[in-house]
């Protein structure tokens, strides 16, 4: 079939109405022009056209991204945030006060950094192994098996809390870490898939995973709060605090598949193609065949383009590493042991409310600050450098926060005993940390080439897992030195 496409720019005339006209004027002298558009005939018209980029309806993408971003952190957040439950499921039982009252025990001032350590540490080895392996397994198996998987853990959890462990205190500590092992295995796969994803879109929707990690923090700092307000005893708590996050991951995993659906998304999952492998059938244009097989992801010369200097992805490898090997060194081991040095005088603020604030709800909130002001600003830009050294000022709050009024302690002494300095150390800490893993997240993708943009972005993942798994290994020593 011959297909008849108007070729004649507007208002310019063409080469063809020259030689018509001549010809017209021949037959008839004086004649008006009314020669019409001329058209060219063509069997194969596919290189005129290209595919327009659909839009995000309702920002339906942006909000199901900013979901996913809360939901790849949420077992984590969720756990240390807990704090008031696991110190009573591993108080001394044969103590007759309230666990806020005694000391802590072993178990309990052990607990947080034995945590991070399970979490990070197979994290960090499975966000290695995703961006690997990604390739060979398709994202929807990645992505929908790893939430469901989250989903039938967390509902263990759940059930746990109704069972009475104080006559097998070591076991439950043990199940629980495991639990928390397998549960940062399938977060990993869904964070490395996510990252890997996002980065084939716009730098917006970066900033909406990344700051949905951190509002996710937020959300569960508040839940827990508001649950300790209510004055409900710690399993009560615990257990309402479980299902609403079993609620949450049910609604991220329904709006993945939702999206998955969505134009807008599969537009930006198609490998950007150029002209001559477009091709028209009536009524749809699409690509050809061989633009969406599966690309076979050549490491060895991604990383000859990164020693050749045309990939300069190393300053922000770097980069997030260092931000998060600080962060996890410190935080939430050692920072959910700084109480506020008018701990014991009978207020609810210093007594209950102090670490569930500070600790948790304003250190996620000025993390989150921070991760929307990098996407604002994106500064610095092609300037991988000055990101290495903002990164690096930040080993300052390493001997800052071990300074501060953190129990118990045997060793080094309190020299910053006010809670007002604590807070202002807490609130700068989070901003940076926030402010540089967004920003290192933004950057990579535009210094590879576009076929390299989902590779790239799980190797910073990566990167940011080998920062959480050497932070939180620091953590244990950290813990017992002070």
């Amino acid at each position: 079939m011959d297909y008849s496409v108007n070729t004649r720019p507007l208002l310019q005339r063409s080469d063809s109405e020259s030689n018509l006209e001549d010809e017209e004027e021949e037959e008839e002298e004086g004649g008006l022009d009314q020669l019409e558009h001329p058209v060219v005939v063509t069997k194969d018209p596919g290189h005129l056209f290209k595919i327009r980029e659909p839009k995000d309806r309702y920002n339906l993408a942006y909000i199901i991204f900013y979901l996913l971003g809360m939901t790849t952190l949420l077992p984590w957040n969720f756990f240390i945030t807990a704090d008031d439950y696991w110190m009573y499921k591993l108080r001394n039982v044969t103590a007759n006060i309230s666990h806020r009252e005694s000391g802590r025990t072993e178990l309990q001032a052990d607990f947080t950094a034995y945590l991070s350590v399970a979490s990070t540490i197979p994290n960090t080895l499975f966000l290695i192994l995703n961006s690997l392996l990604s390739h060979r397994i398709s994202l929807q198996l990645r992505m929908v098996g790893s939430l469901s998987i989250i989903v039938i853990l967390f509902i263990l959890t759940t059930a746990l809390v109704e069972v009475d462990t104080d006559s097998w205190q070591q076991i439950f500590f043990f199940t629980t870490l495991v639990i928390v092992v397998l549960l940062n295995i399938a977060s990993a796969v869904l964070q490395g898939g996510l990252f890997g994803l996002v980065g084939k879109f716009s730098p917006r929707y970066i900033t909406a995973v990344v700051s949905g990690q951190a509002l996710g923090g937020i959300f569960a700092a508040l839940a827990e709060i508001v649950l300790l307000c209510l004055g409900a005893s710690p399993t009560t708590s615990a257990f309402v605090y479980f299902m609403v996050a079993n609620a949450m991951l049910l609604m991220a995993l329904t709006a993945y598949l939702i999206l998955a659906r969505a134009v807008f998304f599969r537009y930006h999952l198609l490998e950007k193609c150029e002209a001559d492998t477009l091709h028209y059938e009536p009524g749809v244009i699409q690509a050809s065949s061989s633009s969406l097989t599966t690309r076979n992801i050549s490491y060895t010369r991604i990383l000859a383009k990164v020693r050749t200097g045309r990939y300069r992805m190393w300053p922000y490898g770097l980069s997030v590493w260092m931000t998060f090997f600080i962060t996890l060194a410190m935080y939430p081991a050692l920072t959910v042991l700084v109480n506020s040095t008018a701990q014991g005088n009978k207020k609810p603020w210093n007594d209950i409310y102090f670490v569930p604030v500070v600790g948790y709800l304003i250190f996620s909130t000025c993390d989150y600050l921070g991760r929307i002001l990098a996407g604002l600003l994106q500064w610095p830009r092609n300037k991988g450098w000055l990101v290495i050294l903002l990164a690096v000022c930040r080993v300052v709050f390493v001997p800052l926060l071990m300074l501060c009024n953190a129990r118990p302690r045997h060793h080094m002494p309190v020299l910053i005993d006010s809670d007002l300095y604590y807070i202002l150390i807490i609130v700068v800490f989070a901003l940076s940390n926030g402010y540089l893993a967004n920003i290192t997240l933004i950057c990579v993708p535009r210094v590879v080439d576009v076929a390299d943009q989902e590779i790239a972005s799980s190797m910073m993942a990566a990167f940011l897992g080998m920062g959480l798994a050497c932070g939180s290994a620091v953590s244990l020593v950290l813990v017992k030195v002070i």
